[in-house]
């Protein structure tokens, strides 16, 4: 049995899925799912993550929320959460850059919230020396100020894609067409969301929308609302959703995202207005590309200290490194940042010039 079959016997009994639906099978399926049998990060898996990069990444992201801490007052207890954790290469990062910061880690309690069981085998290996704690909800998190970071988390979170036609929206859903999976569009009501981007759509346009961002977000702003704290959201993205994204990623290669369930991938660009909205009454900084904000922060001349007295080839390496997260050609201008912090503090640091 394959995972294809699945779904086809699905979509034969059921009728059409939605791109929701598809994508939540082909990521978390419990035995054919893409996060659940495999540790797809890095050079041997099939993409690579701002952590796998450089160490930089996750050492500036912990002096961003450490210093977020102190000028809020270094509360007494905190989560310190990382939503989407990987193989833990970055929160081991954030560790190491603030275990000398007075107070952070002995008032941070530890959280990261995974729905994979293998990947969270891999982070406990990752972060044996830190102590833990997992849980698969949003929801779960304690009823404290709330430090958390998202990178390249919300991309992966199953969309919904709609197509206007006229001054209406059909859904796009996955049907099987001559033995293969193949997009098709069925009726939608056309809710008041939809209604809205009339105004900035045109015939034939495809907007999206994330079904579970709207729960996860709105559980982190009253978190931060209510007790303090910020988050750090970094994905690819814009500040309104507008196209056709839906993308996968195999081997480090893009392939059509119906030609291998299970095997591939699968992602789209975050709407970060919607994340921003979805989040009050907690506030939002300025979306800001991932290169400003690390030269904000000082990747410059932690480039520069990293590459001090090394061999030329380690040299080398490390500055490839720092091209690659910030120069606009590469990730540093696709790849935006997002703040979230309560009404009467700033934002956290990189976030403002």
């Amino acid at each position: 049995m394959t995972l294809k079959k699945i779904l086809a016997k699905r979509i034969k009994t059921q009728g059409s899925i939605s791109v929701a639906e598809f994508m939540e099978e082909c990521l978390l399926h419990p035995e054919f799912g893409y996060y659940t049998k495999r540790d797809p990060f890095g050079h041997h898996g099939d993409f690579i993550t701002a952590p796998e990069i450089s160490q930089m990444f996750g050492e500036l992201i912990g002096l961003s929320l450490a210093q977020a801490w102190i000028n809020q007052g270094q509360s007494g207890s905190f989560t310190l959460a990382e939503a989407g954790p990987g193989r833990g290469t970055l929160m081991v990062d954030v560790l190491r850059a603030t275990r000398n910061i007075p107070g952070f880690q002995d008032a941070a309690q530890l959280v990261l919230i995974e729905a994979s069981d293998h990947l969270r085998t891999v982070q406990a290996r990752t972060l044996k020396d830190h102590n833990p704690t997992w849980i698969k909800h949003i929801e779960d998190l304690p009823e404290q100020p709330l430090f958390l970071i998202a990178n390249e988390f919300f991309d992966a979170l199953p969309i919904r894609q709609f197509q206007r036609d006229r001054d209406q929206w059909w859904e796009r859903h996955i049907h099987m067409s001559s033995g293969k999976l193949a997009f098709t569009h069925v009726t939608t009501s056309n809710h008041s969301e939809l209604k809205k981007r009339l105004i900035d759509t045109k015939d034939g346009d495809i907007i999206e929308s994330r079904p579970d961002s709207q729960r996860i977000v709105a559980t982190i702003g009253t978190r931060i609302s209510r007790y303090g704290g910020s988050a750090l959201i970094i994905d690819y993205g814009n500040w309104r959703s507008h196209g056709d994204t839906l993308q996968a990623v195999k081997q480090h290669q893009w392939v059509h995202p119906l030609s291998a369930p299970g095997e591939s991938d699968l992602t789209s660009h975050v709407d970060f207005e919607a994340l921003a909205l979805e989040a009050v009454p907690c506030k939002h900084s300025e979306l800001t590309s991932q290169g400003i904000f690390l030269k904000r922060l000082g990747i410059d001349l932690r480039a520069q200290q990293l590459a001090q007295n090394t061999h030329p080839t380690k040299k080398k390496e490390i500055f490839a490194a720092y091209d690659r997260l910030t120069h606009p050609d590469q990730c540093g201008h696709i790849f935006k940042v997002l703040g979230l912090f309560p009404e009467d503090e700033a934002p956290p640091p990189g976030l403002t010039e």
